[in-house]
């Protein structure tokens, strides 16, 4: 893997007319997925606590159209009043949805807070299916769509000092075996992607070792092929989002450099 990856000048445009809604779209995985849709033709809402405004503005210089909302996904009132919102922006539904938003630190269980292990599962899990929760009816109504959550290495192995995070991804990949067959028979995809250490803001959260833990048990997690690229794990939500992959639902798809061999 270099150090910095390149990617195609003119990407696919699999989305042209499609209606997508992003979280976490302000920065890292968000913002490139978000990027990446806009490029290959998709009309997106980016949703984010802070930072949407300036990836809808350079997803319109691209000559994208986007726009963006502040929203807190743990607030399941505030999703309710975003998605409908942005189906409106969009046309009148939503074709993807793409759950991205996510929050996550190191903790010694028997120290952890109570309150920040709720706040990351809320976010993480709660989250993920506040959107689904509120995209699903547009998709219905619209005869089918495509919902692409973001699980973790962590959600699929142990994982030191990560009891909430660890936590939260792993019900997410059930969250998304569950849709996955529920609306089997809606022409509804559901998949899930599980990123290893890549490049993003959220990646600083780990990699202080609590007091009194072993720095050798980064070791574990950490990629033998180095760190990912936020544009790599757009590109593969992109292609499980495409009609490239129609016949994959329920799948759970490691993007790790190889954390999980």
């Amino acid at each position: 893997m270099t150090d910095n990856p390149t990617f195609p000048e003119t990407p696919l445009r699999r989305f042209a007319d499609k209606r997508v809604v992003i979280t976490g779209a302000g920065s890292g995985i968000g913002r490139a997925t978000a990027l990446r849709f806009a490029a290959e033709g998709a009309s997106v809402a980016c949703l984010d606590m802070r930072g949407a405004s300036d990836t809808a503005v350079v997803a319109r210089g691209g000559g994208g159209r986007a726009e963006a909302w502040d929203c807190d996904v743990a607030d399941a009132a505030m999703v309710e009043r975003t998605v409908a919102e942005a189906a409106e922006f969009l046309g009148g539904g939503v074709d993807v949805l793409g759950n991205i938003a996510g929050i996550g630190r190191f903790a010694w269980t028997h120290e952890e807070d109570p309150d920040a292990f709720d706040r990351i599962v809320r976010v993480n899990l709660h989250g993920s299916f506040h959107l689904a929760r509120y995209c699903l009816p547009h998709m219905l109504a619209g005869g089918g769509g495509v919902i692409v959550n973001i699980a973790s290495t962590a959600g699929l192995i142990g994982q030191s000092w990560s009891a909430a995070y660890a936590s939260s991804k792993g019900a997410i990949v059930m969250l998304t075996k569950a849709l996955a067959y529920e609306y089997r028979t809606n022409n509804i995809r559901v998949n899930a992607i599980a990123p290893g250490f890549t490049n993003t803001n959220i990646i600083n959260s780990f990699l202080e070792v609590p007091e009194g833990g072993n720095p050798r048990d980064l070791h574990k997690i950490s990629t033998p092929m180095g760190s990912g690229e936020p544009e790599e794990v757009a590109s593969l939500i992109a292609y499980v989002a495409s009609a490239d992959a129609r016949f994959m639902t329920g799948a759970v798809i490691p993007l790790d450099g190889g954390i999980t061999c």
